[in-house]
């Protein structure tokens, strides 16, 4: 068999394609979430600072 006999046998088979499928969307999924998770903690870190400033500008009556 020729060598280029030999690539194109190679290219054509599709053994392996579920795999490089599921391993592709494997991928995206992650990243999706990692990115979702980022934006999530930036703003749950800015609602968390803008209830420690409200709470600090609060005072608190010791007499009735």
């Amino acid at each position: 068999m020729r060598f280029m006999d030999q690539v194109r046998s190679f290219w054509r088979r599709e053994e392996g394609a579920v795999t490089v499928d599921w391993v592709v969307l494997t991928a995206v999924v992650s990243g999706l979430g990692m990115a979702v998770a980022y934006t999530l903690w930036v703003e749950i870190g800015t609602a968390n600072n803008n209830i420690v400033v409200f709470l600090d500008s609060q005072s608190i009556k010791t007499t009735f």
